[in-house]
């Protein structure tokens, strides 16, 4: 077993340790629906920075890769971390070329890639708009996409948090059924538009009303919300 095994492992083990510290119940529906190999790109809505953490525990064993806003890449240890498991720099609010050439790389080598359509955590609890990347992304590669939605979260404070037990309530990951998007005559930025409202409607499609955001009118019944739970504590 390499290094880098030990180190994913050990991630794994903290995140399992601290979600048993601080969240009272913590649900994981449609696990059963997460490949175990093969190129994937997961999509969720974001609301707090321990999604990334909950996601990595709800889709074990996969080992998941993970787009991360330049700022924590280049916090001195935190940054270092993140390079370590695997994360990789964006810029926000701009057409990071790189990073895209780099997702697109990750995904058709076999790998699966998480990202946050919406950019940045809602501060409503509800979806915004998507940005057109996980599109891109999913169409030059023409990988299965994985929805994924993530409720009760929003209301972790940082860094409060570490000083109080059990005080987030619960958590709920719901995974959705991979699938691929239908195919384009051209990518441009009309069929990659297209393409981000197919993947953030199937995740709102898995979330509870409040959180659909802009996304409210998505017809729910594309996307059923998985029954059986599992890793409930």
């Amino acid at each position: 077993m390499s290094f880098l095994d030990v180190y994913r492992k050990g991630v794994v083990f903290v995140d399992w340790a601290l979600s048993h510290l601080y969240v009272r119940k913590f649900e994981v529906f449609g696990r059963e629906n997460v490949p175990l190999d093969g190129p994937l790109i997961l999509t969720s809505n974001h609301l707090n920075n321990a999604d990334p953490p909950m996601i990595i525990l709800a889709v074990q064993p996969r080992h998941p890769t993970f787009m991360a806003k330049q700022e924590m890449i280049n916090w001195p240890v935190a940054g270092l971390l993140l390079k370590y498991y695997g994360a990789f720099p964006v810029r926000r609010g701009e057409a990071d070329r790189a990073a895209l050439k780099a997702a697109c790389e990750i995904v058709e080598g076999g790998a699966m890639l998480v990202m946050f359509p919406e950019g940045t955590r809602s501060r409503t609890g509800g979806m915004t708009k998507g940005h057109p990347g996980s599109g891109l992304v999913a169409l030059r590669t023409g990988a299965l996409v994985l929805p994924v939605a993530i409720t009760g979260s929003e209301g972790i404070g940082w860094p409060w948090i570490f000083f109080k037990p059990f005080s987030i309530k619960h958590i709920t990951i719901t995974i959705g059924e991979p699938f691929h998007l239908p195919p384009v005559e051209r990518i441009n930025s009309e069929s990659t538009a297209q393409a981000t409202d197919i993947i953030m409607r199937r995740i709102a499609a898995l979330l509870p009303p409040n959180y659909r955001g802009v996304y409210a009118d998505t017809d729910v019944e594309r996307e059923p919300a998985p029954a059986k739970a599992e890793g409930v504590y």
